[in-house]
């Protein structure tokens, strides 16, 4: 199963500078663990020590905000396109 996942511009040390990379997985938390496999530390700037999504992401599947369907729970299937986007604060 093939998930496009679309990386923010200030993750991309991560990826080697690519902006869009395939992983696998049935679940958002497995589709971030196999991110991490192949993009050490990737995981780490995602996910708190407790094992919920950091504050400051923002999640989506399929322009569906995670943090209303499931959160790490989510599940994927196959062609979904994932986004990851920084929250941005202002004044």
């Amino acid at each position: 199963m093939a998930i496009e996942v679309k990386i923010p511009t200030i993750l991309r040390t991560y990826t080697g500078g690519a902006k869009n990379v395939e992983a696998k997985g049935e679940t958002l938390s497995a589709l971030f663990d196999d991110l991490d496999s192949n993009y050490a530390g990737l995981k780490g700037r995602l996910i708190t020590e407790d094992g919920s999504l950091h504050r400051f992401v923002n999640v989506y599947v399929n322009d569906e905000d995670v943090r209303f369907t499931g959160s790490l729970e989510t599940v994927l299937n196959d062609g979904d396109a994932v986004t990851i986007l920084p929250a941005v604060a202002g004044g």
